[in-house]
């Protein structure tokens, strides 16, 4: 190694310990197809239970069924067990590569990622109650987007940047959802299925591909 090369990897060795220090850099692709392919999974389910509800082919639903009631606690519960499945499943692949590349899951990054992440979200989820008792069940998927979206963008500055654009994809089609009343379930399942999966697809491509293929 030359004399003139040896400052260079050095500095370039600050700047890695720098931003692991001020970046939870983590992240694992697998996590956003892992995502993706959960949130694709509860629209395909939450799609079959509103075909049921309107076509009446849900008899016995149907006729316990007060003004949407049945159907709207079913849908809270795909929702629900949606996002748990996405949080483990996107959790155990963050966990796998922190643990291959040597590097601590929890530290002040992780703190500050977390809080950025979170304060958009519980805004987002306290509206969206409010829109529920309100009956204004049309703007909860593109309040989903946007807020997602906002929580996205806000977190970025302590994780991989990359993870803005997905913030404005999510941004983007949460608008184009306000004026496409009707079609909720179909932006979300873009939004949440195949924008995670496009953008997992793209992460691992970029910053895991390289590792798997010289470690063999």
């Amino acid at each position: 190694m030359s004399e003139q090369q040896q400052p260079l990897d050095d500095l370039q060795h600050i700047k890695r310990m720098m931003e692991r220090s001020s970046r939870f850099i983590s992240l694992s692709g697998f996590s956003g197809i892992a995502a993706g392919l959960c949130a694709l999974a509860g629209a395909f389910v939450a799609n079959k239970k509103i075909h049921c509800w309107v076509k009446g082919d849900c008899t016995m639903e149907a006729l316990i069924d007060m003004g949407g009631i049945v159907l709207l606690n079913d849908l809270l519960w795909i929702a629900t067990v949606t996002f748990i499945s996405a949080f483990i499943s996107a959790f155990f692949f963050t966990w796998l590569r922190s643990k291959k590349n040597n590097i601590p899951m929890w530290g002040s990054a992780t703190i500050r990622l977390f809080w950025n992440t979170a304060i958009p979200l519980m805004a987002g989820a306290i509206f969206l109650i409010r829109m529920i008792q309100l009956g204004e069940y049309e703007l909860v998927a593109p309040g989903c987007l946007i807020f997602y979206g906002l929580a996205l963008v806000n977190a970025s500055k302590y994780t991989l940047g990359e993870i803005r654009f997905l913030g404005y994809g999510q941004l983007t089609l949460g608008i184009m959802n306000l004026w496409s009343i009707g079609y909720g379930l179909w932006f979300w399942a873009m939004g949440f299925g195949i924008l995670h999966i496009i953008y997992g697809i793209m992460m691992w491509y970029k910053y895991e591909r390289q590792i798997s293929t010289s470690a063999k």
